[in-house]
């Protein structure tokens, strides 16, 4: 006797899906969009950024750069029009009471010269080859074509001179630029990596990155390796470990805000604008009107005038460069809070 084979019909659960466990396929523009709308932003990008550092730096020259004078009424009178006559509007000429007086000025980057005129036709000019040879070739030029005019014997020293690991003055250019680089890419893939990362945690990766980020460059700039920073280690580090979190946190806050276009956004801002009036390169009175007043609220500018500060000029700079950066900070920290931390959670309650 055969037995025909039964079918079960005791029903089987359904597998299970999790919503979350996939991430939905990425949309994007397609067709003629998707071929044009790449090249425009970079192109557009790419403009802004050729434009900004050919107005920049192009033909720099400096605007009402801050210099000291020691000497008699007539003096100062004969050795400012002696600089308007060569460089129009070139100079901001103040007068020091004596030596000493100017010299400070000098140290504390107050100003970029001083000619102090001596007895009799003598002249010396200090100057601070740490600003970088664009300021010092300025400065000589301009001072030498007076005491040529004025038959001054000319004396000249370089009362603060730049590191021996850093003779052309701009390892602080490139360590800051490698600072908001590498900011504004940790700004940028911590969302792309991470997207879900609990505000806290991120905060946490925000904090590890700019802590190493400081070290490794105090290390790499300062005593421990190329010497071209010869400021404090622990100073050099918290600067820019602020300014990695400054950058970091902007960026962040720039794709929170507005999406795709956000990277495109801090890219200007941070990169762009930021590093080209940073004053790495040449001091900000050597900018176009129009650009030096980003140098005092964007955070490469003010992080390196802190950073010069610390290692030339008796901390100019450094206590206007940590506000700015906290300042920075503080505010990416809180919209960050209320789009990630609180905004899920009204939308929970809701």
């Amino acid at each position: 006797m055969s037995t025909s084979p039964t079918t079960s019909t005791e029903a089987r659960p359904a597998p299970h899906h999790h919503a979350m466990d996939a991430a939905p396929a990425p949309q994007g523009a397609t067709g003629a969009k998707g071929v044009l709308l790449p090249v425009a932003i970079v192109l557009v990008i790419g403009s802004i950024f050729v434009s900004v550092f050919l107005a920049a730096f192009h033909a720099p020259r400096p605007h009402n750069l801050p210099v000291a004078v020691v000497g008699t009424t007539q003096r100062l009178e004969q050795v400012t029009g002696g600089l308007e006559l060569g460089l129009p509007g070139g100079f901001e000429v103040k007068r020091y009471a004596d030596e000493n007086t100017a010299r400070r000025a000098l140290q504390d980057r107050k100003v970029y010269a001083a000619y102090v005129t001596g007895p009799g036709k003598s002249a010396t000019l200090l100057y601070a080859g740490a600003n970088g040879p664009s300021v010092t070739s300025t400065v000589t030029g301009a001072f030498s074509g007076v005491a040529k005019a004025d038959n001054d014997r000319l004396t000249v020293r370089d009362l603060v001179p730049a590191s021996a690991g850093d003779t052309r003055g701009m390892s602080v250019f490139y360590a800051g630029f490698g600072v908001v680089l590498a900011g504004f890419l940790f700004g940028m893939m911590t969302y792309q990596m991470a997207p879900r990362l609990e505000y806290r945690w991120r905060l946490a990766s925000l904090a590890s990155f700019s802590i190493l980020a400081g070290v490794l460059v105090a290390a790499m700039a300062g005593s421990l390796g190329f010497a071209a920073l010869p400021g404090p280690f622990l100073g050099i580090a918290g600067i820019i470990a602020l300014m990695a979190a400054a950058v970091g946190s902007a960026t962040m806050t720039f794709m929170r805000l507005f999406g795709r276009a956000g990277m495109s956004l801090a890219a200007v801002v941070l990169l762009t604008f930021g590093n080209s009036t940073s004053g790495g390169t040449l001091p900000t009175p050597y900018l176009p009107d129009w650009l030096h007043p980003l140098s005092e609220v964007l955070p490469v500018g003010v992080g390196v005038r802190a950073v010069q500060g610390l290692s030339h000029f008796n901390n100019d700079g450094l206590t206007a460069g940590i506000v700015v950066l906290v300042a920075w900070i503080l505010v990416a920290a809180v919209v960050l809070f209320w789009l990630d931390a609180r905004g899920p959670r009204r939308a929970a309650v809701g």
